[in-house]
């Protein structure tokens, strides 16, 4: 294994008098690509800062290669002192380099090297960040939530870039299917401390949990200690007063260090309001359009969204998604075109603004209305506190202004507020931004429980994946189309993303394909001997992988087995995790090739 290019160790780090970080380490190496995932708040952007050199630890030691240079992209890039995008692009580029490469980096992402970056917008900016830290080439990466306010088509250029560049690297990211798809190894920091993980993003989750059950097996073993220590403490022999002593101080130590010992953060417990059931349709649209300026943001688009549907909207950014949103559920009349909403719809909405609230409102009265302690759920009266805990808030936060809570703490509040308001239709404008994997695997969960109907905008692929039942896309020009299933499904159809086919992967190659004659139709295009029988033979190997990931769960799920046989536990752990991996990959395989077949013979 080749020596660390960036090393840090026993960083600690105190914040308020609290301890953030306690003996974390972090070490990267050439080829290494690092997720670097936690809680929002447990340390992660702090130990990346401080592997950046941008912040200085109260404890620890931080060593980088003399020749390796580093590149590190900051949430809050800071783009002040600089009078042009290109002149903050260039500024850490090294004298003998000329810039080409950054210029056309800028050009890649659509941004005027010429433009003020006072007056640009949070996509711009992050994309001028991007550009800067990216064109250097540098040995070292280190990028801290590098798809803030990107659209789709910037992500999926971001992934391809950073799939084909040399650097080592570590992300801090709530993109899961970036991180999925880039990364090779995972540190986990969770109560001060870092654990690494030598595989990549996809098999974090399963990892992660059974490292929890079995702390929780050795926290249970250490209670059942105590009790037993306490009964030989009131009913044992009281000879031999050294050795009675002794144990004493172990019972106190056993209990100082259960008194001590820093529980994993709860998770949140969401539960939506929901108000008595819709009609069958929620929402019909006929032929609706809406253009500013002359220009077409919708264009004689109709639907039909029926109840319990989930629909996500895709599109660039400022390709009209909120505007279609809008026309959808009645707050914008369309210019042409008629929608209808259904029988009573009520309707809770998630804005993706995070400024939404005055910035003094406290969270008591942002989740009340103000002058109450109470909040109503599903016909239950709960006190604030008890709801505010539920999304993880202290109950000495209840005081707290909105502009003091962090970006994932705000986006808990306003799900927190937005769920709290009875409906059978929720509206929801990117909710996922600066929410931690945790949460978001919880409001995945809600989400498929919630018995009304859902439109979602977003970004973030993977949930998309999760929840939709199909994806109303942006194809330009006020052209939208919609597409069952989520947003893989889209592109299995399409055969591109939202970047267009010349940003589009190679096909994986099954065999050499045949030479036609010049002319000859696509439409005579046949499925191969391998793809036939890929088709013939995925289905059993799913069935295969299904079944032992089925047996691995059962025997995982045996709180005893880490403490019994800790080596035989790892390795399932790590094999349940790359059996989810190539379940996934077959899953994907097949529905291509599925979707292949059914358009050869559509058109046959």
């Amino acid at each position: 294994m080749p020596p660390p290019v960036l090393q840090l160790k026993d960083i600690a780090v105190t914040l308020g008098g609290a301890p953030l970080l306690e003996g974390a380490e972090l070490s990267i190496a050439p080829g290494d690509r690092i997720a670097l995932v936690g809680r929002n708040g447990s340390g992660k952007s702090t130990l990346l800062r401080i592997a950046a050199g941008q912040t200085a630890p109260d404890r620890g030691t931080r060593f980088q290669q003399p020749t390796a240079r580093l590149a590190f992209l900051p949430q809050e890039p800071d783009m002040s002192g600089h009078a042009t995008l290109l002149d903050y692009v260039l500024a850490d580029l090294p004298e003998h380099e000329d810039g080409y490469a950054a210029r056309a980096m800028m050009d890649d992402l659509g941004l005027d090297p010429s433009a003020n970056p006072a007056n640009v917008s949070g996509g711009e900016a992050r994309r001028a960040a991007l550009a800067r830290v990216l064109s250097a080439e540098p040995e070292i990466l280190l990028l801290d939530e590098p798809t803030n306010h990107l659209d789709l088509i910037a992500i999926e250029w971001l992934e391809s870039h950073l799939m084909s560049c040399r650097s080592a690297l570590a992300l801090v990211s709530h993109d899961r299917r970036l991180m999925a798809d880039l990364t090779n190894a995972t540190v986990w920091v969770d109560r001060g401390a870092t654990h690494r993980l030598d595989r990549g993003f996809s098999a974090f989750e399963a990892w992660r949990d059974a490292k929890l059950e079995e702390e929780e097996a050795e926290r249970h073993k250490l209670d059942r200690k105590i009790v037993a220590e306490e009964h030989w403490m009131r009913y044992g022999v009281t000879a031999r007063r050294k050795r009675n002593m002794r144990r004493v101080g172990e019972l106190a130590d056993m209990r100082r260090a259960r008194r001590e010992a820093r529980g994993a953060v709860g998770l949140a417990t969401m539960v939506a309001q929901e108000a008595k059931a819709s009609g069958a349709l929620v929402i019909e649209a006929e032929g609706i359009a809406k253009a500013y300026d002359e220009t077409p943001i919708v264009k004689s688009f109709s639907t039909r969204i029926m109840r319990s549907d989930r629909i996500g909207v895709i599109g660039a950014n400022g390709a009209g998604k909120t505007t279609l949103i809008n026309l959808l559920t009645g707050a914008l009349a369309p210019d042409t075109g008629e929608v209808r909403i259904g029988t009573n719809v009520v309707m809770a909405r998630l804005d993706q603004k995070r400024d939404a609230l005055p910035p003094a409102t406290t969270l008591v009265d942002a989740l009340t209305g103000g002058g109450s302690d109470y909040v109503t759920i599903n016909g239950e009266r709960r006190h604030v506190i008890g709801y505010m805990k539920d999304f993880l808030f202290g109950p000495e936060q209840a005081r707290t202004p909105i502009e003091k809570l962090s970006g994932g703490e705000r986006g808990r509040l306003l799900l927190a507020r937005a769920l709290s308001l009875p409906s059978n239709l929720i509206v929801l404008d990117e909710p996922t931004n600066d929410l931690d994997v945790e949460t978001l695997d919880l409001l995945q969960e809600l989400l498929g429980e919630y018995k009304g109907t859902i439109l979602i905008v977003s970004h973030d692929r993977d949930f998309l994946d999760r929840v939709a039942t199909s994806v109303i896309v942006s194809e330009g020009g006020g052209r939208w189309l919609e597409y069952a299933g989520g947003y893989s499904d889209m592109v299995a159809q399409r055969g591109y993303g939202l970047a267009g086919p010349q940003a589009a992967p190679p096909a994986p190659k099954t065999e050499k394909a045949e030479a036609k004659p010049k002319g000859e139709a696509a439409a005579k295009r046949k499925l191969s001997f391998n793809e036939k029988r890929a088709l013939e033979l995925l289905p059993q190997r799913m069935d295969a992988l299904r079944a032992e990931l089925d047996a691995l769960e059962a025997k995982l799920g045996d709180k005893d087995f880490a403490a019994r046989q800790p080596v035989a536990f790892q390795t399932a752990t790590n094999r349940y995790g790359e059996l989810r991996a190539e379940l996934e990959k077959a899953e994907d395989e097949w529905l291509a090739l599925e979707i292949l077949r059914e358009g050869i013979e559509g058109q046959g």
